[in-house]
């Protein structure tokens, strides 16, 4: 009788430990399949993508208008094209990159207001710097201030921030030159928020292309350079807000290139700077960063910086599209 019963102790023992073996299984099914549900659209889908397409190892980016440029994969970081790369270049606007991911990371409520003064507006009309719209004595929401110094490529909203942040533009720089030198930007020295022309405010291309590419993981920079327009809400100067657009996109009447198309970017001019462009495309499954700077043109012809963009993710997207076809890799 005794041993009957151990007998059927053992045997459910068995029976207990398989159920637990299969309810574990079927957990940890469960368990990888809300992993890959939740992480499909937070780049997991772009992950299993760059596996289905061919490599590139390189990029021929000759023949633009822009005497500096860079193409580079955003994953990973991998430069496909370079020309004069490590060359010292005057960033213009596109130090408004660094900016607003500084901003973001030091300000946790983008809902809070900031009043504009009169400070913050001292010297822009005399150094005829690009403005967002807002005036001295404005309430203004972090997020409406980020979204003006980036579309728009408004100083007044930069200057705002770095005010609001380190209580001097100047400290704010030194925020931003901490921020290079942890990202390895080795060749970059910022002296302003606004990237208004100074000889010991300077970067490369490919510092900026380290830049964009650790910017756009970002969510909130992300969302906001990817922006065409921005509507504000409610102030106490404007009660309708203010709409302003992107100078990347007012200037794309077409965003497509072959394979994909230009998700967002930042422009930046001056004389000395010549015309600049930071942008990201999606091509084939990839994202790609390019940037470019130098071209020449006067602050009405807005055109060359774009269109070596454009020329450049074509190029990517053909050279993609002959490696598929011919079912082989560079």
């Amino acid at each position: 009788m005794a041993a009957r019963r151990r007998r059927r102790r053992r045997g459910y023992a068995r029976r207990n430990a398989g159920r637990i073996v299969l309810c574990t299984f079927i957990e940890v099914i469960v368990i990888c399949a809300l992993v890959i549900m939740v992480g499909w659209n937070k780049g997991m889908k772009e992950w299993f993508a760059q596996f289905q397409q061919p490599i590139l190892k390189e990029v021929d980016i000759s023949g633009i208008n822009s005497p500096n440029a860079i193409l580079m994969q955003a994953r990973g970081g991998k430069i496909l094209g370079e020309i004069n790369g490590e060359e010292r270049i005057y960033p213009a606007s596109m130090t408004k990159i660094m900016t607003v991911i500084v901003a973001i990371e030091n300000l946790d409520d983008l809902e809070a207001k900031i009043t504009l003064t009169d400070e913050m507006f001292a010297g822009l009309y005399e150094q005829d710097a690009t403005q967002a719209g807002f005036q001295p004595g404005e309430d203004v929401r972090v997020l409406d201030l980020l979204y003006g110094a980036m579309l728009p490529s408004g100083a007044e909203c930069c200057i705002a921030l770095a005010d609001t942040i380190s209580g001097s533009e100047a400290d704010f720089a030194e925020l931003m030159n901490k921020k290079a030198a942890k990202l390895g930007m080795d060749n970059t020295h910022f002296c302003d928020s606004t990237g208004l022309h100074n000889p010991d405010h300077y970067s490369t291309v490919k510092d900026i292309a380290v830049l964009m590419k650790y910017c756009i993981k970002n969510d909130t920079f992300r969302e906001i350079v990817e922006s065409p327009r921005h509507s504000t809400g409610v102030t106490n100067i404007h009660p309708d807000g203010i709409t302003y657009y992107s100078t990347m996109f007012k200037n794309l009447s077409d965003p497509t290139v072959t394979g994909g198309k230009i998700l967002g970017g930042k422009t930046g001019y001056t004389s000395e700077a010549g015309h600049c462009l930071t942008s990201f495309a999606e091509i084939e499954g990839r994202e790609y960063i390019f940037v470019s700077a130098g071209a020449v043109g006067d602050n009405t012809n807005t055109i060359p910086h774009i269109q070596d963009a454009v020329n450049i993710y074509n190029r990517v997207g053909a050279a993609i599209e002959e490696k598929m076809n011919n079912g082989s890799e560079w």
